[in-house]
Order: structure tokens, then sequence, then C-alpha cells
């Protein structure tokens, strides 16, 4: 976690790098002066995460001469135990962990306090082009929930934004997966849009101001219906 949140964080709270970075990168690491540390300590305003999915890290020392960000990190992930490491699996593949998400909220609050968090990308990916998409709508929930949980155990999340308005072309997968929750028909030139059930859904939920928070009243997407 140094390696992929503490480098980023710690300096912006301690004014330094973790030691951990320190100890293993040691002279390939730059240092703060005394004034670049005073100058960069509390300057955070909020920390901005992108979620999609969990991963499982087991030790793998790096055999190569050579030393880099990977190699210093010395582990192997996968997005689960018989899954192929990360970064080679099909985006459509990945599989949910709302649960992931949550710890990785309250880790955030243990290590560095109080400042304000924003998910700032999660989305789920699909390989058709259906409108009822009902798996979407699921995923929305479980990760909804599980903000939710983590805001009630005293992380201070302030904001969720889903991934994504409309379908694009994703970095990973180009145009084999859809993330949006409109349908965006890419085979017209005129590329036109359509509501699936999750744009419904979403809109309906977030309309309902007085109990938004309350998630567990507002997830029933029965008669809702995709395209109207």
């Amino acid at each position: 976690m140094d390696f992929k949140f503490g480098w980023i964080l710690e300096p912006l709270t301690s004014g330094d790098y973790p030691e951990t970075m320190k100890k293993i990168v040691g002279s390939r690491l730059p240092s703060f002066t005394r004034i670049q540390s005073e100058a960069i300590i509390g300057t955070a305003d909020f920390i901005g995460i992108n979620y999609y999915y969990s991963i499982y890290v087991s030790n793998c020392p790096s055999d190569k001469g050579v030393r880099n960000y990977p190699a210093d990190m010395s582990i192997s992930s996968k997005t689960s135990k018989t899954d192929p490491p990360a970064g080679k699996a099909p985006a459509t593949s990945f599989p949910s962990d709302p649960e992931g998400l949550q710890h990785v909220l309250l880790y955030l609050k243990e290590a560095w306090g109080d400042i304000p968090i924003y998910i700032q990308e999660n989305g789920h990916a699909s390989s058709n082009d259906t409108l009822d998409d009902t798996d979407r709508v699921d995923y929305m929930k479980s990760y909804i929930r599980s903000a939710l949980a983590a805001l009630r155990n005293g992380a201070n999340v302030k904001g969720y934004f889903f991934w994504s308005f409309v379908d694009v072309f994703e970095y990973l997968s180009g145009y084999q997966s859809q993330y949006g929750l409109y349908r965006v028909d890419f085979d017209d030139e005129a590329r036109p849009r359509q509501a699936r059930l999750s744009a419904r859904w979403y809109s309906a939920f977030l309309k309902n101001k007085n109990n938004g928070i309350h998630v567990q009243n507002e997830l029933n997407y029965t008669g809702l219906r995709a395209g109207q």
C-alpha cells in the first residue's frame, strides 16, 4: 500500500515518502528539502480514487538486475486466486468485490485521517449492447451500499461518481466493452444514445433527495424500463 497510496499521500501529510519506500528504493528516490516538506504538508484538499476490482497480492521478489517500480514492489497481483495476473484479464471479466471498496475507504481514513474522499470512478463493463442491464444496476447497488457502510464507520466519503455516462472508447478494451448508463450505437454515424435500465434506476435513486442516504429503501428497479 505504501507504493500505491503512500507514495502520493504520505508527502502531502507528513512531508516525506513512506519509510518502506525509502528503505527499498534508497538513493533512487528523490529527497525533500526542509522547505519543500513544509510547503507540501497539508496541501491535499481531497483524496480521489478509481475503484473497479480488488486484487490478491503475493510476495514475488524480482530476479532481474534492473531495479524499477514493479521490481521494487516485489509482488504478484491477481484479481482472484485463479485468474491471470492483473492487467492481462479482459476488462469484462473482473470479479465484483464491493466489500473491497469499503476496506479501501476505511484504510484511507485510518492511514491519513479525515481528508475528504471522492470515488471518482466505479463502473461495470458488459460485452453486449443490452438495454436491460440488470447486472449493472445490481453492481451499482452493491458498491453504493459499500461506500455507505464505510461512511457510517467513519470514512469521510464526500462523493461517488459512476463510470460512465455513455459508452466510450475504453483504454483497456476499446469498443469491446461498454460501461455507459447510455448505450451508444457506434455503427451509426450520428452516434444515437439510448438510456439503459441503469440510467433510469440511477436517476430515480438520485432524485430521492429526502431519503437518498437510506440506500436499502431505494434499490428496487421494478417497473423501470430501459430506453424510455
